[in-house]
């Protein structure tokens, strides 16, 4: 090859890799204009009201009296929260009701996704029915279990009193009322983990099965140690969204208790709207919702590491 031609080959390379450059910049920006409305739309109804959330957490401010200014405290709503003893029932109350209806969640959506995954007759049907819930709001939900519940005439005390057994006052004690909010929520969002169960173990291949099927492995060896870890990841996911739907659960016990008897059945989400619209310490209930806002955030990112740990493993 002559230096002419080993020229021209450079030549044409360096062109081609300049074309290519450009190539890959106005893809880039095309990308980018794209995006840019989405990005802008995110930025604003996303962004803007987290950071004038945390901006209004560090003021002594109200909604309603704006007349009377807006004083910077630093951490003094924080400090008056964390010492309020009530706020820490509420957290407690809280936790209590998030882990009582997302275990119960998981366990009965699991079981229930586990044996719809099998074709049988009026499977579609019995689908559908189970899905049914889930399309209800959490107002209506809460309404309907209110009027079930009812200690007088309620269906569920009927049901009781006919059995010999005494009635329960089910939304006046604190112990009886989480435990109805923890079954309303319940009836209502395990259908959603029934759904993302039944697609996970539809998803695993049956050339597994058949091939555990063959090796003698029993029903309960195919379950814990095929079923189960193959689908973990999707599972994973069902309840990391639970978890934070739980912790931000207000609607529903709105509707099914009102926060009592006295204020013993309020969660934290249901304390924020109360401190922010019914006494309007603007302020205040803004620290309480960037104090929620984090617990949810440090509990999902800790979840969420989990999940690409098991997702590298499985």
């Amino acid at each position: 090859m002559t230096v002419i031609d080993t020229t021209s080959a450079q030549t044409g390379q360096a062109t081609r890799r300049v074309i290519g450059d450009k190539r890959k910049s106005s893809g880039k920006l095309m990308i980018l204009g794209f995006l840019s409305p989405t990005l802008l739309i995110l930025l604003f109804m996303v962004a803007y009201p987290i950071f004038s959330l945390i901006w209004y957490s560090f003021h002594n401010f109200s909604a309603l009296h704006t007349n009377h200014g807006f004083n910077y405290v630093g951490l003094e709503n924080y400090a008056y929260l964390l010492d309020d003893d009530g706020l820490w029932k509420r957290f407690i109350f809280t936790g209590k009701f998030v882990f009582l209806c997302v275990s119960m969640q998981m366990l009965i959506g699991i079981f229930v996704g586990y044996q719809l995954q099998r074709a049988f007759r009026g499977r579609d049907m019995l689908f559908t029915l189970l899905m049914m819930p889930m399309m209800l709001s959490p107002v209506v939900v809460g309404f309907l279990w209110r009027y079930m519940l009812n200690s007088e005439w309620g269906i569920v005390n009927y049901l009781i009193s006919a059995t010999g057994l005494e009635k329960v006052n089910w939304l006046g004690q604190t112990t009886p009322a989480l435990f109805a909010a923890a079954a309303a929520d319940t009836w209502m969002w395990t259908p959603f983990i029934i759904l993302l169960a039944t697609a996970a173990f539809r998803g695993i291949p049956d050339t597994i099965y058949e091939a555990a099927e063959v090796d003698g492995a029993s029903p309960a060896y195919v379950f814990f140690r095929i079923t189960l870890p193959m689908s973990a990841p999707v599972l994973f996911i069902a309840l990391i969204l639970r978890l934070i739907d739980s912790f931000k659960q207000y609607d529903l016990f709105f509707a099914l208790t009102g926060g009592g008897p006295g204020s013993s059945t309020e969660t934290v989400s249901f304390a924020v709207a109360k401190t922010a619209f019914n006494y309007f310490y603007t302020g205040e209930a803004s620290a309480l919702a960037v104090i929620l806002l984090f617990i949810i955030i440090g509990l999902s990112l800790i979840l969420v590491r989990h999940l690409n740990k098991m997702g590298e493993k499985y």
